[in-house]
């Protein structure tokens, strides 16, 4: 059997090329996405370093972070040099990520676009292998009174009662109401606004 060169190692690469080192001296933003996974992993496998590996792990999802993030344990460990240690590590990262996301959500005090929506509701829906159906309430200046999951469905559809949607609404007192839902197979979620005019 060829042994491998020495050089093939993560540790035996330039300072500059090496991950840890890249962000401990360039920052977190030099780095490409499969230079920080390669950091939470650690090492490869004997035919490739471990930012080799993260590049073909994420190329597998073509290179989309919530596409890694909806991956089980058992599909990443189909990967060579990636045990269930290192899986739990990677999902556990991309999990934090999602949280941040929506700790930042949570701060959003207007609906002003579709894309305040998008931001409002990714982190709740967004990667999710099945569809849900949300109502967001808000008040006469667009803001976020609550938000509600209204129900829970398959991959291709989940049913709706119209009756518990505008029930909520009334109690809560809302003016709009956006409806929204997410689509597994075409990874993202979409947004429709009701408006309800008031008459004085």
């Amino acid at each position: 059997m060829t042994k491998k060169p020495a050089s093939f190692s993560i540790k035996n690469w330039s300072q500059d090329d090496q991950p840890r080192e890249k962000l401990l001296y360039k920052g977190k933003t030099a780095l490409s996405d499969a230079e920080l996974v390669a950091i939470l992993i650690g090492s490869g496998n004997r035919e490739e370093s471990a930012v080799a590996l993260c590049q073909r792990i994420l190329a597998s999802v073509d290179n989309n972070l919530s596409a890694l993030g909806r991956l089980s344990i058992k599909q990443l460990m189909a990967f060579k040099g990636i045990g269930e240690a290192k899986a739990i590590t990677i999902i556990a990262a991309l999990e934090l990520g999602r949280r941040r996301r929506g700790g930042e959500a949570l701060q959003l005090e207007k609906i002003t676009s579709s894309a305040s929506v998008f931001e409002l509701m990714q982190p709740l829906i967004g990667e999710l292998p099945h569809e849900e159906f949300w109502i967001v309430y808000l008040n006469n200046s667009n803001k976020v009174i609550q938000k509600n999951q209204l129900s829970k469905g398959g991959i291709t559809g989940t049913l709706v009662d119209v009756r518990l949607a505008l029930k909520t609404a009334l109690e809560v007192g809302a003016v709009g109401i956006l409806l929204v839902h997410n689509h597994p197979s075409a990874l993202y979620c979409q947004a429709r606004q009701i408006k309800h005019s008031q008459q004085r």
